[in-house]
């Protein structure tokens, strides 16, 4: 099977800290030259009920690792819009240079490596191109990148102490909503 890539665009840095936004948007076409694609609701579940080696990467980068869901420091979920993240930002070269080219809207886009096990897509033909939607993928990365493909993710920076669990769900409807 081959690790896929899907990118796209819209991040911005309120504040050094932390990323938060959302690697894929569900129901979001895609024109990827040769077909059209639709990520699912539902895409990630699978993937999210044992995450642990999941990472969040810049610019798809494995030398380039800005968190980790085993470590704690990449938190993922669907939500009614997407996959959404959260990612400790390191107090590294590659995480203080991302934060300034976040602010500055040099890289402004989401993206998410991953593998379609049997059976988690399905094709349709259609008059101009071929539809593929996605509805179960076995998710290995989220990357926050300057060439997107997807135009609907996004991305944020924060400086945000951790809150209790209300307040921190509290903060993601406020998120959804900007």
């Amino acid at each position: 099977m081959t690790l896929e890539v899907r990118t796209a665009t819209g991040l911005a840095l309120p504040s050094p800290g932390r990323l938060v936004g959302h690697a894929a948007v569900f129901d979001s076409p895609a024109d990827l030259g040769q077909f059209v694609e639709v990520v699912r609701p539902g895409a990630f579940t699978r993937s999210l009920r044992q995450p642990g080696a999941i990472t969040a990467l810049y610019d798809h980068e494995r030398r380039s690792i800005l968190g980790r869901v085993s470590a704690g420091t990449l938190r993922l979920h669907e939500d009614a819009r997407g996959l959404a993240f959260e990612v400790d930002l390191p107090d590294t070269t590659v995480g203080r240079d991302l934060a300034v080219l976040v602010q500055r809207g040099d890289v402004a886009g989401c993206s998410f490596g991953f593998i379609v096990p049997p059976g988690g897509d399905r094709w349709e033909s259609r008059a101009d191109k071929p539809l593929r939607e996605l509805r179960g993928v076995d998710l290995h990365e989220i990357t926050i990148t300057s060439a997107p493909a997807y135009a609907d993710t996004a991305v944020a920076i924060r400086s945000m102490p951790r809150r209790d669990a209300d307040a921190l769900r509290l903060h993601r409807l406020w998120f959804e909503t900007v």
